[in-house]
């Protein structure tokens, strides 16, 4: 038994008090639970996550102000709540940190050849660095062996002596996976000496632990044999304690650990055939498994997470019924209320790097001093500055310029490190003639009292000036190139210390283009005596500096090495990550904004970036990740498993295999009525996109039924034009191109389609594993719409849970455009010609047609081209298989097989050929 026999187990939850809150019993069936994800009808963003019930509140629990409620003071406005459903493969859940231990025992400690293997679901897309598990903590004597996923390749770990480790990882190239979204086995091994004076790592994948084992590219081969050390640490699966890379988040079915390649089983629990909640265990080769942190055994799928924002208290007439209609929503809504943009890239980034003293220099037009965020530091005092006068360095907000004359000076905390480091981004309009100071640091506990950097057209000079202010040593650096570079562009400036040894200190002025990173120029001068601490920053200036702009600065007290800073903190950031992919933006101001906001990432191709974007400007922090998300093309939606987002990225959509695959002619799996959708909701046939900052590039679709053409040849203009944040012009074009391609596929849409999961509960495995961007398709549609199978992406749903019942409305758009070319595939690698059309006409059973190629280079011939057959054509709604074509002018004759798609009908001559699947070209 079972749903639908029995009543659909649905657990609702809150979290009260910091405990997650089975409250299920007070949720009213007379009014279902309904939940809303994604995007609705096609809409161009996905929505906040909505979950609509109706709690019991007869005897005033849900009553946030009532005194006698047990849940007094613990529930309230963004209570978390979250609802389950069974039906997902029991397996072991991990997410923040879970995993399964068992203690060390002589047969985990493996020293020569080994071999471990994971099955896995995993929630993690394997971009970052991704624990998988092994016996290893990153303390001296206590690594042994790990299993790790790398920017989608599989990496093995290991330590020699426990202190030490090496690593061998697959050729990212050949890893053919996407590790988020499906369940797979993941393998690696190591041979510790393979007899040719090396060692040799081999890297499968397979469905499951039972197989079959499918090798990723070549072997992975080392000079030098090893052995693994043995260790005291236990064995884990999951997260790696002490280890703090990405934890594993996801569904762990199964791990084997061998001693020796395809060796003796040394451990291998089955997380999938334990009773549900279960917490310890004994596994088959005799090793007892203790589940820690949120791991669960279960077979629960999350289908929401968001927050109770209001309880609305509601009764009867007689007060003897009284209840809550709670209405949550996702994450989205929270964020997407706030109203106070993120700071600049170099404000949000410098602060993290431990700055003695740090001032931004962002401050307002009247200001008549320089704030600094860090306690304790005290303002900049300012004269002659231009406050908030310029933004043209991307990774700041508005800078001053410098007058004539301008001045600053300020105090640094006093460290009792040895050595310093000061550093800020300026622009300087002209080079001065004669040599002018550009800035100086003062400093204390050395001979130096100050360290002066000057500039001219003959070179930059570093000086270190003594208590007197007399010149103590010096050197000017007088390269071309560098004092090219000096100038002109919008730069860093660095001034730090370092030890020379034999009792020296080194004097270094860094600078590097901040537009071009291409590297640093130095100019240094050494001086006997100690490096010091730096105490204070002067800068006084006159006509010579005059326009120059001038901010972040910041003290350290971290001396270089030699001519190389240590302070890498700016890096990147001074430019606003300008040249990063969207998918990396996302991961990255998720984790800045670590404890507001998770992200998580689907990676369509390891071996493909996506979207590289341009500078990141001060905005609100949803707007900055959707304006990463629409660089892209990708879809960034909220989680259902927990709080957080996700982003799939563009490729990620691309050829994907079906995840629902539904039969109209099966009960329950399409409930009609099924509606295409022929409207001109999303037609798009002219667009142009624009950089921000930068130029236009534009597509038009001139010919065709959806051109920009009047009708009856065309549809008329439908013209978008979009600013996105892409790094050069060269995108706008392609984007363009894309976006019109998008905008003009000729396919009816369906807005909505209906499965119902108590007709159809096997369906309901395949529905949980379903996500947002995932295919689906209907086999055996009704007679009054196109025979094939009907192709769409799940944008988004509703799903309207009961106590026998289990309905699914699904939003879907074509996924057509999203089939895309394959280079040397031979049917995603074939490209059609640009106009053929039957030079006579033809019968319903008509095997031989003649073909005339008016545009565009001839079909290939079976007589040249044998390997090329058979394929797929497409002419007046009939699909043929074309089994040989002779010919090799522009008119050509064709063998082919009719009604492959159950169209049986006459073609009149002139009527259109083109193939099937024509290769589309991805963006």
């Amino acid at each position: 038994m079972g749903f639908p026999d029995e009543p659909l187990d649905v657990r609702t939850e809150l979290e009260i008090g910091g405990v997650w809150t089975d409250v299920s019993a007070d949720v009213y069936t007379r009014s279902p639970i309904t939940i809303e994800r994604g995007r609705r009808d096609e809409g161009t963003r996905t929505d906040p996550t909505r979950v609509s019930l109706q709690l019991n509140n007869r005897l005033g629990k849900y009553s946030p102000r009532n005194p006698t409620s047990p849940y007094y003071g613990l529930i309230g406005r963004n209570t978390p709540l979250r609802i389950s459903v069974p039906g997902a493969p029991t397996a072991m859940v991990v997410a923040d940190g879970g995993r399964a231990i068992t203690p060390d025992h002589a047969s985990l400690d493996i020293t020569g050849d080994i071999d471990i293997r994971f099955d896995v679901h995993l929630a993690n897309d394997g971009y970052a660095v991704t624990e998988l598990g092994g016996k290893y903590i990153a303390s001296t004597g206590l690594r042994s062996y790990r299993l790790l996923i790398e920017g989608g390749r599989l990496l093995i770990g290991w330590s020699p002596d426990g202190t030490t480790f090496l690593t061998m990882s697959s050729d990212e190239a050949s890893y053919p996976i996407r590790a988020a979204g499906q369940r797979i086995a993941l393998r690696g091994t190591l041979d510790v000496d393979n007899g040719s004076g090396g060692r040799t790592a081999r890297f499968y994948v397979a469905p499951t632990l039972a197989g079959p084992w499918t090798q990723l590219g070549p072997d992975v081969v080392a000079a030098g044999t090893t052995a693994i050390a043995t260790s005291t640490t236990d064995l884990e699966v999951g997260a790696l304690d002490q280890i703090f890379f990405t934890p594993c988040e996801g569904r762990i079915f199964g791990f084997e650990l061998r001693d020796g390649i395809n060796g003796t089983v040394v451990a291998n629990p089955d997380f999938s055939a334990q009773p549900l909640g279960t917490t310890s265990f004994t596994d088959g080769a005799g090793r007892t498994w203790t589940l820690t942190g949120d791991a669960e055994i279960t077979d629960r799928a999350y289908r929401a997470h968001a927050e109770v924002s209001a309880w609305p208290p509601r009764w009867d007439v007689s007060g003897q019924d009284r209840w809550v209609p709670i209405e949550a929503a996702g994450v989205q809504r929270r964020l997407g209320q706030g109203k106070k943009s993120l700071d600049s890239t170099l404000r949000r980034r410098i602060p993290s790097g431990a700055p003695l003293a740090y001032w931004p220099m962002e401050d307002g037009r009247t200001a008549d001093r320089a704030y600094s965020p860090i306690e304790g530091v005290q303002p900049l005092s300012i004269s002659g500055l231009n406050l908030a006068a310029d933004d043209s360095i991307p990774g700041a907000s508005a800078l001053p310029t410098l007058g004539n004359p301008a001045s600053l000076s300020g105090t640094i905390p006093r460290s009792s490190t040895t050595g310093w480091h000061v550093e800020f981004v300026y622009y300087l309009p002209e080079l001065p003639v004669s040599q002018t100071e550009i800035f100086r640091v003062r400093v204390a506990g050395s001979v130096m009292a100050s360290a002066v950097v000057y500039a001219s057209t003959a070179g930059i000079r570093v000086e270190a000036r003594d208590a007197d202010d007399a010149v103590y040593a010096w050197f000017t650096y007088a390269d071309p190139d560098a004092i090219a570079d000096f100038w002109g562009n919008q730069n860093r400036l660095a001034i730090f210390t370092s030890d020379q040894g034999g009792g020296l200190t080194r004097v270094v002025a860094n600078w590097r283009n901040v537009a071009n990173q291409l590297g640093r120029w130095t100019s240094a001068v050494f001086f006997p005596g100690a490096m010091g601490t730096a105490v204070g920053v002067q800068g006084s200036w006159g006509a010579a500096t005059e326009g120059m702009i001038f901010g972040h600065l910041a003290a350290f007290a971290s001396p270089g090495v030699g001519d190389d800073p240590s302070v890498v903190i700016y890096d990147g950031a001074d430019d606003g990550f300008d040249g990063e992919s969207a998918s990396v933006r996302l991961a990255r101001l998720a984790a800045e904004e670590a404890g507001t906001l998770s992200v998580a990432r689907t990676v369509g191709d390891f071996s493909r970036l996506s979207s590289i974007m341009g500078p990141q400007r001060p905005g609100l922090l949803m707007a900055l990740m959707e304006e990463a998300a629409d660089a892209d093309g990708g879809i960034l939606y909220e989680r259902a498993d927990q709080f957080g987002l996700r982003y799939r990225d563009r490729a990620s959509l691309y050829n994907q295999p079906a995840r629902l695959a539904l039969d109209y002619t099966e009960p329950g799996e399409v409930a009609p009525p099924l509606e295409p959708v022929e409207d001109d909701q999303q037609l798009r046939n002219d667009v142009s996109i624009e950089r921000i900052g930068g130029s236009i590039g534009r597509a038009v679709r001139e010919t065709g039924p959806l051109s920009v053409q009047p009708p009856p040849d065309g549809v008329g203009p439908y013209d978008q034009s979009l600013t996105l944040s892409v790094y050069d012009d060269n995108q706008t074009d392609q984007i363009a191109a894309w976006r019109m391609h998008l905008g003009t596929w000729d396919e009816a849409r369906y807005p909505t389609v209906h499965v119902m999961l108590h007709r159809a509960p096997h369906l309901i495995p395949d529905v949980l594993a379903m996500a947002i961007g995932d295919r689906l398709t209907i086999a055996n549609p009704p007679p009054d719409v196109p025979p094939e199978t009907i192709d769409q992406h799940a944008l988004g749903y509703t799903e309207v849970l009961d106590l026998y019942t289990w309905d699914l409305f699904v939003n879907c758009a074509p996924a057509g455009p999203w089939q895309v070319g394959i280079r040397d595939d031979p049917a995603r690698g074939r490209r059609g010609t640009s106009g053929t059309e039957l030079s006579a006409g033809i019968d319903a059973d008509d095997t031989a047609l003649t073909l005339v190629t008016t545009v565009g280079p001839r079909w290939v011939d079976s007589a040249t081209y044998p390997g090329a057959f058979p394929f797929d054509i497409a002419v007046g709604g009939e699909r043929m298989t074309v089994t040989a074509i002779s010919g090799t002018t522009s008119t050509q004759s064709a063998t082919v097989v009719r009604s492959v798609n159950g169209v049986t009908k006459s073609h009149s001559a002139g009527a259109p050929v083109h193939l099937a699947r024509p290769t589309v070209r991805a963006l």
